[in-house]
This record gives structure tokens, sequence and C-alpha cells, in this order.
């Protein structure tokens, strides 16, 4: 059986993507999306939600804002969370070294306040950028994450098992190992993961066009492996601004139109892939906690 989730994630960062986000939710090309609480298109992104309820919605916990033209505040304003401009950190590695570990909590618990109170019903959350897992220089936020995804039953972006077919992750230097500890301590908390998480380039590669990512992509159904896996897309509208001023837009419109190419659809069927989101996980994958929490103790000895 194979199962995937396509995940929106960025939803509620412009108008752009949010346009895009509806669409594709609305037309039932994509599983969900993860929105993000400190961005500037939040509000118009919950009120659709809100009145939405068919569509899985989980958190994109968000801790950096990457674009020159395009910056937001934390909720909580926190000094160590914000840099000159006020604003969240333009990069991974400026967030880890500078942030405060109590900070960061309270600021997690902000940003999953802040849905609640705006009537959002979550299905589960991930992370901006990675910012939480410590890939930069190992201070990872990942525990008090999972803690606040624990507290609320949802499932978070994660993966049991290392695709060898995926570039980037297979590429990470004692991946699997590395992965067996945090999962054991998702499983602990009773917190459900996806079995893969696929990745691809975020920005446009040298010489990529549309035509050979849709391939790309479309490959990538027919090698994907058995169980529930997870890859994500940023989708976006054309956009004169957006394409002027945030790097690697005509990506997100590519991403955008690939959803919605009959072709992407046609090859889904044909490869056996059924669409599913993390309702399943948290319906089908979690794990049984005290047996867990005995492999997490085997991991750390």
């Amino acid at each position: 059986m194979k199962l995937l989730i396509l995940n929106c994630d960025d939803f509620g960062q412009s108008p752009a993507i949010n346009q895009a986000v509806m669409h594709l939710l609305e037309e039932r090309k994509v599983s969900s999306a993860t929105i993000m609480t400190p961005a500037p298109g939040y509000e118009e992104a919950a009120a659709w939600a809100r009145n939405n309820k068919h569509a899985s919605i989980g958190l994109h916990l968000t801790f950096t804002s990457e674009f020159s033209a395009l910056r937001w505040p934390s909720l909580t304003g926190h000094p160590s969370l914000q840099d000159a401009t006020g604003n969240m950190p333009m990069t991974v590695k400026e967030f880890e070294i500078r942030s405060d570990a109590a900070a960061v909590k309270v600021e997690i618990l902000a940003q999953f306040d802040k849905a609640r109170k705006s009537g959002l019903t979550l299905t589960h959350a991930d992370n901006h950028m990675g910012s939480l897992y410590g890939l930069e220089t190992g201070r990872s936020y990942l525990p008090s994450a999972l803690w606040q995804c624990s507290r609320r039953g949802l499932p978070f972006r994660l993966f049991r098992y290392v695709d060898p077919n995926d570039r980037f992750l297979a590429s990470i230097p004692n991946v699997q190992k590395t992965v067996d500890k945090v999962v054991a301590l998702a499983d602990t908390l009773g917190v459900g993961v996806p079995d893969y998480l696929l990745s691809h380039p975020f920005h446009v590669e040298d010489g990529e066009t549309y035509d050979s990512f849709k391939q790309s992509l479309i490959d990538k159904l027919y090698r994907l492996p058995e169980g529930v896996v997870e890859t994500y897309i940023h989708p976006g509208v054309e956009d004169p601004w957006m394409l002027e001023n945030i790097p690697h837009w005509r990506k997100r419109v590519w991403e955008y139109k690939l959803m919605l190419d009959p072709d992407f659809g046609d090859a889904m069927r044909d490869a056996g892939v059924t669409l599913t989101d993390y309702r399943y996980v948290k319906e089908n994958l979690r794990r049984p906690r005290l047996r867990s929490a005995a492999s997490l103790l085997r991991s750390l000895l």
C-alpha cells in the first residue's frame, strides 16, 4: 500500500501563497496545509480554514523570516527570537545560535494558542525551514515541539525510515541513527509520524524547467516506498511583485501548476498511489508508548 501526504507549507505567508493553497485544498488536489501564525497573511488563511472544516490544517511552527522583502516578528517579541530589524532571523543558523531555549518553548506555546484562539482545529504540526531540528549547530528543539503535540494528540512531521532514493536526507551522516532516537521519543509521547519523508530542492536548479521538475516528481511517484510517505510543496500563484522580490518564486508557481496538471493525477493512479492526510497517521501510525519508552532508553545507553 502506497499512501501519500501532499502538504502545502507556508499557508498564511502571503496572499499569493494563500490563493494557491486554498484553491488546491478546495479542489482536493493536496492532502493538507500547515499555517504560519506569525506571518502577514495569517488572518486570511485562518478565516478560510474556519469556514472549510473539511480541510486538514496543521501548524507550521515558525522561527525564521527568510526573505528580505517579506519579514515578520515573533509572537512573543523575545529579543533572542528577533534580529536587529525586529523580525525573526533570516537563517536557521542565526536562529539556533541566538535563541534562548526558554523563549523558544514560550513561542511554540504562543503559536499553538494563537491557532486555537483563531478557532482552528489542527490536525498536525511541522516546522518552517527545519529550524527546530538542530541541523546547523546541533541545538534541537524537537523535544519541546513533540511535547506540545503530545498534549494535543497531534502527529508531527518526522520520518521513521530514510528512503535511499532521497538525495538530501540520505546524504546526512548517521541520519538513520539520529532519526531512530527522535522517533523513539515521538513514539513514547504518543505522537504519530509518517513512515517516510521525501524532500526536493526549494530553489530552481541549474537548467531546471517546469517540464523537468514535473518529470522528477512523477518519477518519485513510481519509486514511492510502501507505507505512508509525506512530501511538501510551497505553491503560489503568478504574482509580479512576488516574482520580482521573492527568490525562486517561479518554482512556487510550478508547484501550484503541477498539482493541477492532469498528467500528475494520472501518474498517481498509474503508480497505485493514494492520497491521504495526517488524520490517517493519528489513527493508524502511533506506536505503543511503553514499548517505545524502552526503545528510547536503549538508544540513549
